[in-house]
């Protein structure tokens, strides 16, 4: 169907001899865009950069590139430097079910006993339904296994990703890339 796009997704494990040739014949089938798969399973971050790094080159400028699976506020600008468009993951919600929460100032487990007293909003930088409840409440909720608690810091962290990406992309506009990228860097070190 016409609103439905089709990407190729190339694969090859750690080899980029194979992930070339996989790019390479996928692009001849000239598809709507093209994903990068088999990453993010486990190898270092070093590792999985190579890996883009020998793939993207072979995948066509014009058409969206789409790195399967990856997530961490690290990988992501670490892959848009190396030329990716597109992500998916589960981590924002996954983690919040762990009562992690991905904010400006970095992770939080919001369970900590620290935060037992922390009246202060999650993200107090983020504007989000989450930002009207304290620290001290969302801990509380996920203390007692209240599903409440689970939805807030699942909303909080989708809207931080939303944010993360809203401001990448003005970044690239305005030309500042790098200086984004430093601050991802200096929240969420490697």
């Amino acid at each position: 169907q016409g609103h439905q796009k089709l990407f190729g997704i190339v694969q090859g494990g750690m080899d980029p001899n194979l992930r070339k040739r996989s790019a390479e014949e996928l692009r001849a089938l000239d598809f709507d865009g093209y994903a990068i798969g088999g990453l993010s399973v486990g190898e270092p971050a070093p590792v999985m950069n190579a890996m883009i790094e020998a793939t993207e080159p072979y995948l066509p400028q014009e058409k969206p590139r789409y790195l399967m699976g990856v997530g961490t506020p690290r990988n992501i600008i670490d892959a848009v430097r190396r030329g990716i468009d597109m992500f998916d993951c589960v981590m924002p919600t996954r983690n919040a079910r762990n009562g992690t929460a991905f904010t400006w100032s970095g992770v939080i487990n919001i369970k900590a006993g620290r935060y037992a007293e922390d009246f202060s909003p999650l993200d107090p930088e983020l504007d989000c339904y989450t930002t009207q409840f304290s620290r001290a409440y969302i801990r509380h909720l996920l203390n007692v296994d209240e599903v409440t608690g689970l939805t807030l810091v699942t909303i909080q962290n989708v809207a931080f990703y939303l944010d993360m990406m809203s401001k990448m992309r003005q970044s690239i506009r305005e030309g500042s890339f790098d200086e984004f990228c430093r601050k991802i860097e200096a929240i969420y070190p490697a």
